[in-house]
């Protein structure tokens, strides 16, 4: 058997290959084509947090940061969660500053499950949360949104539920449906797990990116949730930096205590400098993600004002900084060949929906990226109804 055989028989991820985002950028790279596949901005960030990224590094913060992250930018955070949310978290014990919030999503998982535990993840789901739970030794319970509105179904929930169930992964604002829960999602949340002994991991990373008059409700403003729950956040979506790669938890002092364990010894700490210059930016800029809303709205309305027209329906997202297209008038469901078409023959990279369920349904949908400068959103959408027109002239 050689070296190559030997390992691949031992894999603890023997079917995962690449992640669909990095094989989406390559190849919409390699093809010229528009990026509206992976979630990251194509345009500047502001040139204040530049500076004092520089300013930070100048000023020798270049070594090892506290493990848990500076203390001054977890009391910004916790000022934060204070404004925000009428929460208050206290910034010694509650709040650790993380590799991005992947980090904290796998650090959290480590901590929270172990072997022969299952943990309940709504499909489509991120494709982050599976390999960390089955790296833990547990195993993921698939309870799917079903489209077109991808809504909970609180009783499947319910009856998804077993001795083993230790953990239950939410996100909202949701990637990649574009869905936002309700405090009565929250409600039903908290009373399906109300007799068990069971811990919430939230994902909300894009809490500023809520459109169309709704507020983004976090488990921490839920009095049963903030008690069993490890919230996630992320300044790379709020700063428009995703290659930051600084998130944060917030979480009661036992549960932080268990995620530092796993913390500590998986990043240990994050980049000084960086978090010198978020903390002075929050500082400088203490209305920081409150222009975000209208920000991603505008974007996302461009996108589907240009597109208004034909075939291709661009149902209104209600959050994230992604908008789904649905082509089930152009083309039989199949979203991965639909993704493969768009990218090949229209020149626009877009990502299907179906990699990120156990058992997908039918699907005529795909993820566009609407974190993109508007002659970005402008190119990629002539590209689409180029590719229609042609669509229409084949079919004539």
């Amino acid at each position: 058997m050689s070296v190559a055989m030997h390992w691949s028989a031992r894999s603890k991820l023997p079917e995962v290959g690449t992640t669909i985002f990095t094989v989406i950028s390559r190849r919409a790279q390699a093809l010229g084509a528009i990026n509206l596949g992976q979630g990251f901005p194509d345009y500047d960030i502001d040139p204040l947090l530049a500076e004092l990224v520089g300013r930070a590094m100048r000023a020798g913060h270049n070594q090892y940061a506290p493990m848990e992250g500076l203390p001054v930018l977890r009391e910004r955070i916790a000022a934060k969660m204070a404004a925000l949310y009428a929460v208050r978290a206290d910034p010694h014990t509650e709040i650790t500053i993380t590799q991005g919030a992947t980090e904290a999503i796998y650090s959290g998982i480590q901590a929270l499950v172990g072997h022969g535990d299952e943990v309940i993840v709504f499909d489509p789901a991120y494709d982050a949360y599976a390999p960390a739970v089955r790296l833990a030794g547990a195993r993921c319970v698939h309870v799917p949104l079903v489209p077109p509105e991808f809504r909970y179904d609180w009783d499947r929930v319910r009856a998804a539920l077993s001795p083993r169930t230790r953990l239950i992964l939410f996100n909202s604002p949701h990637n990649p449906t574009c869905t936002v829960a309700t405090a009565a999602d929250l409600a039903a949340l908290a009373a399906v797990i109300r007799q068990h002994d069971i811990t919430v991991l939230a994902d909300e990373v894009y809490e500023h990116m809520v459109f169309d008059g709704r507020a983004h409700v976090s488990v921490l403003q839920h009095p049963e949730l903030r008690v069993r729950s490890l919230a996630v956040f992320s300044f790379g979506k709020t700063l428009h930096a995703t290659g930051l790669r600084v998130g944060y938890a917030v979480a009661p002092a036992e549960l932080t205590g268990e995620l530092r364990k796993v913390h500590q010894f998986n990043t240990f700490s994050i980049a000084h400098p960086l978090q010198w210059a978020i903390a002075e930016y929050l500082q400088l800029r203490p209305g920081t993600g409150a222009d975000l809303a209208a920000f991603f709205t505008a974007k996302r309305d461009r996108l589907r004002a240009a597109l208004a027209d034909g075939p291709l329906r661009l149902p209104p997202a209600q959050g994230t900084f992604f908008q789904l297209l649905d082509f089930s008038a152009l083309a039989p469901p199949g979203d991965c060949a639909f993704a493969e078409r768009l990218l090949t023959e229209a020149g626009v990279a877009s990502i299907p929906l179906s990699p990120f369920y156990a058992e997908p349904p039918p699907l005529a949908l795909v993820r566009l990226c609407i974190a993109k400068r508007d002659a970005t959103l402008a190119a990629a959408a002539a590209h689409l109804r180029a590719f229609i027109e042609r669509e229409g002239r084949a079919g004539a």
